[in-house]
């Protein structure tokens, strides 16, 4: 059907009303929003967050209209569906500029002739699906003049360092669950007292609303027996109509004793269906529920609230932390998620603790922005900013555009902004946050000493730990606000004692809810969303630990502090990946810069270690280039290893870096290697292969001269055809005769750049 014009098609199989569902989502979002439902709030007043969501949205939606399967590929795949596909992973990657996909928004909200909206799909797509299995990468993080094994940082990967995936479930939980593995604690006494003990009126409010259900006519509550109106099967309708009407039950007796938040928020329940519109920027709280209370000692309870959480921190790039609660028959646990992991409370019984139910609820209702775990030093509604102390003196910095964001729960959960300092609106900065373990050099120390040793080809920053009420913006101390290190235990780790039995949450929960806190203003237009799975999804109850000790190189000592500091960089370069290069040379460009700077960091004693698509840089004419992130650098003369977890982008690694050698400057060489061979390998399974299975799959890959040959001739697009003799050069170079190093020799840097120069020089000539 390629032949065949768009018009015929759209005539044969017209679109009808088969984005109005999407059009329905689109209300929903400026209601939610609180801003008016016109077209002109794609430009004002949504965020970019909101924006890709609704952009993931309006593609799902094509996808399923049957003109898709007919309307030909622009990139020579089967049909335009195959393109959609693929697009839909580029709007949810960090380098996707999300102002690209309003005009088809415009289009689509506007109601326009079917064949305009299929133009406007072509004209995005074109722009930016280039070739089959070809998406562009989600810059993550990776791993580095020869180190002795003792110095040797151990490592792991978490979904924040996926490239090029679409994050199906098949994929994402089984690595989400080693995420979290070294880092969950269950049965801990201290969550109600620490997030919900210091809310001004929260006990009092509690008491006032407990007698007001006992008094009511008929009973709400009765000492005995419980809620009345409970529903005694548990059954999931009933359960959250008992919900809806008890939430709004609590608030409105709330308001009649004189409690009243700031902002009024609303409770969410979307069973065994997606939330409209499917905006996770707009939750405040998850929720679980399951029909029975058995569910609430089973990992698949505590998984499916993980991956929310995860949901969340992906949309709301302010969020420094999550709180959740899980309710599985009459068994309710709060949860709290942050850059070190999870944390669940003691469980209690709504029927036999009623006062902590209730204080739950209305404790929800009525935390601050800051409370509920948002970064309050970045302020502003619409044009957000933050402040920085330098030179003795406040600068306000406004940030713009985000540009970068790692899905993941625990970890870095590194995030950057393009933006601008307030006294210099002409200058583009970029603002960086991420959560590094403290004992770890810090990023912008390293920076500061490479630039003050004149290294090349390094950006040039600003750096501070970022603080918050005062205080030092760490997890333990100022998250979790110093909980015993004592309290709870880790049910997936076999290896883990389990404690006596603590008290519930009642005993100590709510003795402490008078005590008071400054308060922040409220989030407006905020929810609480509960989302009931069926019972035959659920797994295995776990069973009980047992004594014993693990041997693995990677796992950490449970029984060591652990700890993550927040901490911000202001970068001066603001630049783009060399994927998003407009032409060979500009890869090119890219590359010869990226390896002169990483020779220059070595020549300080610096080892990058994070050699990724994402790290190598170009500015913005391309003729120039540099090398950022320095987070899981080391200095080459330490003494001893930092004791983290560092993360690697799995699908850059060397095959040495794979087979756990310790890591040197050769590793980052190859790495650069794979970079290059960003544009001619299909990436996305990589990311879910072990990594000696992925070590196996790249030696085949370059082990024969032929088959590599044939392999870049057939996937190179057009674009890049120039770059096919320097591709098959750079092999033999990083691979003599097919087969990984052996011996470290800093002559590879030259033979590198004498490939990548000649390939600059054969432009030329064709220019």
């Amino acid at each position: 059907m390629a032949d065949t014009s768009v018009l015929e098609i759209s005539k044969a199989k017209p679109i009808g009303k088969r984005l109005d569902a999407f059009r329905d989502s689109f209300s929903f979002v400026c209601q939610g929003a609180d801003v008016p439902e016109t077209l002109e709030v794609l430009d004002i007043y949504l965020t970019g967050i909101v924006l890709q969501n609704l952009g993931l949205g309006v593609v799902s939606a094509l996808q399923t209209l049957p003109a898709s399967r007919l309307l030909h590929s622009t990139s020579g795949d089967k049909n335009l569906f195959s393109d959609l596909l693929r697009f839909l992973a580029i709007i949810g990657s960090n380098d996707f500029d999300v102002k690209r996909i309003v005009p088809l928004l415009r289009t689509v909200l506007s109601h326009d002739a079917d064949e305009a909206v299929w133009y406007k799909v072509y004209d995005i797509v074109a722009q930016s699906v280039h070739k089959r299995g070809d998406e562009p990468s989600t810059p993550p993080p990776s791993e580095p003049t020869r180190t002795a094994s003792f110095q040797q940082t151990p490592w792991t990967f978490n979904t924040g360092s996926f490239v090029d995936t679409s994050d199906l479930r098949r994929n994402v939980d089984p690595i989400l669950k080693d995420d979290v593995e070294d880092n969950l604690k269950i049965n801990h006494p201290d969550v109600f007292d620490t997030f919900f003990g210091q809310i001004p009126g929260l006990r009092e409010m509690m008491s006032a609303i407990l007698q007001s259900c006992k008094e009511a006519e008929p009973p709400l509550f009765q000492e005995g027996v419980g809620w009345v109106e409970w529903p005694e099967r548990c059954d999931e309708t009933a359960v959250l109509q008992f919900l809806r009407r008890h939430v709004d039950q609590f608030q409105q007796s709330a308001n009649d004793h004189g409690f009243r938040p700031s902002k009024r928020r609303r409770c969410i329940t979307t069973p065994n269906k997606p939330i409209p519109g499917s905006d996770w920027s707009l939750i405040l709280v998850p929720g679980e529920l399951k029909s029975n209370p058995r569910e609430d000692n089973r990992s698949s309870t505590w998984l499916d609230l993980v991956r929310y959480a995860r949901e969340i921190f992906s949309a709301q790039d302010t969020r420094r932390f999550n709180l959740g609660f899980s309710l599985c028959g009459l068994i309710m646990r709060l949860w709290e998620f942050d850059r070190l992991g999870v944390v669940g409370s003691t469980p209690f019984d709504v029927n036999k603790e009623g006062e902590t139910f209730i204080s739950t609820i209305l404790g929800y209702f009525c935390m601050s922005e800051q409370e509920l775990g948002y970064n309050s030093t970045i302020a502003g509604e619409g044009r957000r900013y933050t402040s920085i102390q330098r030179d003795d003196r406040t600068e306000r910095l406004y940030l713009e555009t985000l540009i970068k964001l790692q899905r993941s729960v625990a970890g870095r959960a590194t995030r950057c902004w393009k933006g601008f300092a307030e006294d210099l609106p002409d200058q583009q900065v970029v603002i960086k946050d991420l959560w590094e373990y403290e004992e770890r050099p810090e990023e912008g120390l390293l920076l500061e000493e490479a630039t003050e040793v004149g290294v090349k080809n390094v950006v040039r920053n600003y750096h501070e730990t970022v603080r918050l009420g005062g205080r030092v913006d760490d997890v333990l101390d100022n998250v979790r606000k110093g909980p015993s290190d004592t309290g709870g235990w880790n049910p997936l780790q076999s290896r883990a004692i389990r404690p006596e039995p603590v008290t519930s949450s009642t005993t100590s929960g709510t003795s402490g809810a008078g005590r008071g806190r400054g308060r922040g203003r409220s989030r407006s237009n905020s929810r609480t969303v509960t989302r009931k799975r069926s019972s035959s999804s659920i797994q295995a109850s776990m069973p009980p630990p047992k004594r014993s000790c693990s041997d693995s190189p990677v796992k950490q000592d449970t029984h060591r502090r652990r700890n993550r500091v927040h901490r911000r960089l202001i970068v001066q370069d603001v630049g783009k990946s060399i994927c998003e290069a407009r032409s060979p040379r500009g890869i090119l460009t890219g590359l010869l810069g990226g390896i002169k700077a990483h020779e220059s960091l070595l020549d300080a004693n610096i080892l990058h270690r994070d050699i990724s698509v994402g790290n190598v840089m170009l500015n913005m004419a391309e003729d120039d280039e540099f090398l950022i992130v320095l987070d899981l650098a080391i200095k080459t003369d330490r003494t001893s290893a930092s004791g983290a977890s560092s993360t690697g982008t799995k699908v850059f690694m060397a095959m040495g870096a794979l087979y756990r050698e310790d890591h040197n400057f050769m590793h980052d060489l190859e790495s650069f290697f794979w970079c290059w061979q960003r544009r001619v390998s299909k990436f996305q399974a990589w990311n879910f292969e072990s990594t000696e299975n992925l070590a196996k799959i790249k030696k085949c890959s370059v082990d024969e001269e032929d088959k590599f040959a044939k392999e870049v001739v057939e996937n190179l697009t057009t674009y890049c055809t120039p770059l096919i003799p320097c591709t098959k050069e750079l092999r033999k170079v990083v691979f003599p005769e097919g087969k990984r190093w052996l011996k470290e020799g800093r002559g590879l840097y030259s033979r590198i750049n004498s490939v990548l120069q000649q390939a600059s020089n054969r432009l030329d000539t064709l220019e």
